[in-house]
């Protein structure tokens, strides 16, 4: 499994970003999906998850509302919309990859990308 995220930069406050995650499954066989992310200093922390059909989604309190997990499994392509950013979600994103249909517990994801810099200036 290959997993590139992509879209990050320099953003400020209030402003919107989309980040990208291409993905490669071998045999095509299904996945679910995520988002994280790592501030400076601190450690990784679950967004956001969809299933491999992409019907259904789910979200960690702090960005509820404000981001947007989505896929296209005929690009092979995860996104993340996010928008009214705030400083403090200054932090690599990080995309990645479960080995099911369902949305997986926290701990269980086997597959991360390396991840894309998104800076949220005040």
């Amino acid at each position: 499994v290959q997993l590139q995220a992509s879209g990050g930069g320099l953003v400020q406050a209030g402003d919107s970003l989309r980040l990208s995650c291409s993905a490669s499954f071998p045999g095509n066989l299904a996945h679910a999906m995520g988002w994280f992310r790592q501030a400076p200093g601190k450690e990784r922390q679950f967004l956001a998850a969809i299933t491999w059909s992409g019907r259904h989604t789910y979200y960690t309190e702090s960005v509820k509302g404000r981001f947007t997990i989505s896929r296209d499994n005929a690009a092979d392509i995860l996104y993340l919309e996010m928008n009214n950013l705030k400083p403090e979600d200054t932090a690599v994103y990080i995309c990645a990859a479960h080995r099911s249909l369902g949305i997986p517990h926290v701990d269980d994801y086997d597959y991360f990308g390396p991840g894309t810099l998104v800076t949220v200036s005040s």
